[in-house]
């Protein structure tokens, strides 16, 4: 399932040659490899996950892996040109932390691609009320919901990219 969201972001990705990119909630460290394959990019990744920043550490040991929450980024400020969060929106517990995070290290004018699942407004609903009845860390959101709540940190809306269940949210940073 993640493969057609990975298509879709690489479809969307717009990189210049040496730029640095950050995937937020990488895992294993996979769609870096991709972005790395396609691209002259220096890679960096963070997820929450220890095990998972282990695996991506071992099999892309070029790449900087690091364990990090996404509301708590351990790089300097104005870092990265694009950041990427693909299949992780919608987990992050504190997403205004993250929206705050990403304009801290995203250079002006770089570039943010939020990969996520698009759902029909009602089924949207019903999981994100499912998920607060079970107690479970996460909220699917529509493009619109996202612009708006990134927008606070300087951030517009650029475009949307749609693949069946799929969607690419991508938004730049206000230089």
């Amino acid at each position: 399932m993640s493969q057609r969201f990975y298509n879709l972001v690489l479809q969307t990705v717009e990189l210049s040659d040496g730029c640095s990119i950050l995937d937020v909630g990488c895992g294993t460290g996979a769609l870096l490899k991709r972005i790395a394959m396609q691209n002259n990019v220096i890679c960096f990744g963070i997820d929450a996950e220890a095990k998972m920043v282990e695996v991506a550490q071992k099999n892309y040991p070029a790449m900087d892996i690091r364990q990090s929450r996404s509301e708590d980024m351990p790089f300097d400020n104005q870092t990265f040109e694009a950041v990427t969060a693909c299949m992780a929106y919608h987990h992050f517990a504190d997403k205004n932390g993250f929206a705050s995070e990403t304009a801290r290290v995203i250079k002006p004018d770089g570039a943010l691609y939020i990969a996520d699942p698009r759902f029909p407004t009602p089924v949207r609903l019903l999981l994100n009320g499912v998920f607060r009845l079970i107690h479970v860390a996460g909220e699917f959101q529509n493009p619109d919901e996202i612009a708006k709540r990134f927008a606070a940190y300087g951030f517009v809306l650029e475009s949307v990219t749609v693949d069946a269940y799929a969607q690419v949210v991508k938004l730049r940073r206000k230089a």
